[in-house]
């Protein structure tokens, strides 16, 4: 399409198409993510897949009447600005916690709704909407693969979980342990300090000494299926519980 001034503005129904492709395949990612009640969704991802279309969009069309000799264009260049970008938004939605990091998937699929949208506005609909396949192939077709993966090859871990004494959290531990597919194979605990209220720094020293009461260390060794980040993810949110960390498991020969 071309102005009233003679410059091609792109700005046709082909580029329409192109962005209402990209709008469409990375709202259907959003309703995925929102359905898991991730902490991106619908909006999000459809923002993303949206603007990563329109990126691409300007960076083809969007400098016409700057062009020639002395000024050269080459477009590619945004998809690398576009990657750079999204590693802000995907190192805002992974946290580490304990021994658990969180948000891993969920930045991935960000990073990939934003090629399925800058593929969608350099005119490439069919490996957009194939890569969108792909990804609800991925979310759900091999989640039997990974269910089989872990019962197959179940692993040994140990872990070690300091908590405040005399409040019945070692029933508890065992019972979070046991519901999420492990097996407990050895279990050890001992005494490691006792603690006043108010003393302490940050989230590993404050959580008991804000209560007060003795410290003990658990030191439990895993066997089985289940998801170990999941785990841990799970004891930190426990109220009383300090410290929830991988160590060295060494068997037996």
């Amino acid at each position: 399409m071309v102005s009233g001034f003679g410059e091609p503005t792109g700005e046709g129904w082909a580029q329409v198409l192109e962005l209402g492709v990209a709008f469409v395949l990375a709202l259907l990612i959003g309703i995925e993510r929102e359905s898991r009640q991730k902490s991106a969704g619908i909006r999000t991802y459809t923002l993303v897949g949206l603007g990563s279309a329109l990126f691409v969009l300007v960076s083809k069309y969007g400098f016409t009447d700057v062009l020639g000799d002395q000024v050269r264009l080459d477009p590619s260049r945004v998809a690398a600005g576009i990657v750079t970008g999204l590693g802000f938004i995907g190192g805002g939605l992974i946290f580490v916690r304990q021994d658990a990091v969180r948000g891993l998937t969920t930045a991935a699929s960000v990073w990939l709704v934003a090629a399925v949208g800058a593929a969608a506005g350099a005119g490439l609909p069919v490996l957009a909407t194939l890569t969108t396949a792909l990804y609800f192939v991925i979310m759900y077709a091999l989640r039997p693969l990974q269910s089989f993966v872990h019962g197959r090859y179940p692993d040994v871990h140990a872990l070690r979980v300091t908590y405040v004494d005399g409040r019945g959290l070692l029933r508890q531990i065992i019972d979070l342990v046991t519901s999420r597919g492990f097996a407990i194979e050895d279990l050890t605990t001992s005494q490691t300090a006792t603690v006043q209220i108010g003393s302490g720094r940050g989230r590993d020293e404050s959580e008991a000494p804000r209560q007060g009461g003795r410290l003990v260390t658990v030191v439990l060794i895993l066997s089985g299926r289940g998801r170990l980040p999941s785990l841990n993810a799970a004891l930190s949110e426990v109220d009383g519980i300090v410290a929830v960390e991988r160590t060295t498991h060494h068997a037996e020969d």
